[in-house]
């Protein structure tokens, strides 16, 4: 990165595989993992999460979705009955521990795979 170079944020990616289908396909814990995400990188939420279960017509789309506004951006998630993944995305224009986060999820989920990308914005 160029010295000077404005950051606008921080971008973690993560893929999860083979992950705990009871974590996954629940409401209550999936609100549980938001809170406690917020919790440890420090992000304060702005408004409720939304969390709906959808796709129900073809078994590679359904799951549940989420998103959580945070005041510095947001946290995405994309959960996969059919493939026991998860797809999340942690945006913030405030710096956070990227490390704590995947750990974090990784355990959450119980993730048997864990691939991730840090982009800074």
């Amino acid at each position: 990165m160029k010295k000077g170079k404005q950051i606008f944020g921080y971008e973690l990616i993560i893929n999860l595989r083979g992950c705990d289908k009871e974590v996954l396909t629940s409401k209550k814990k999936l609100q549980s993992y938001v809170d406690q995400l917020c919790d440890l990188i420090k992000m304060k939420k702005f408004g409720k999460t939304i969390l709906k279960y959808f796709g129900e017509n073809k078994d590679f789309t359904k799951g549940f979705s989420l998103v959580q506004l945070i005041e510095t951006s947001s946290i995405t998630g994309h959960f996969s009955d059919n493939w026991n993944a998860a797809y999340l995305n942690i945006f913030s224009c405030q710096k956070y521990d990227h490390h704590k986060a995947r750990k974090f999820t990784k355990d959450f989920f119980r993730a048997k795979n864990v691939s991730s990308r840090l982009l800074v914005r």
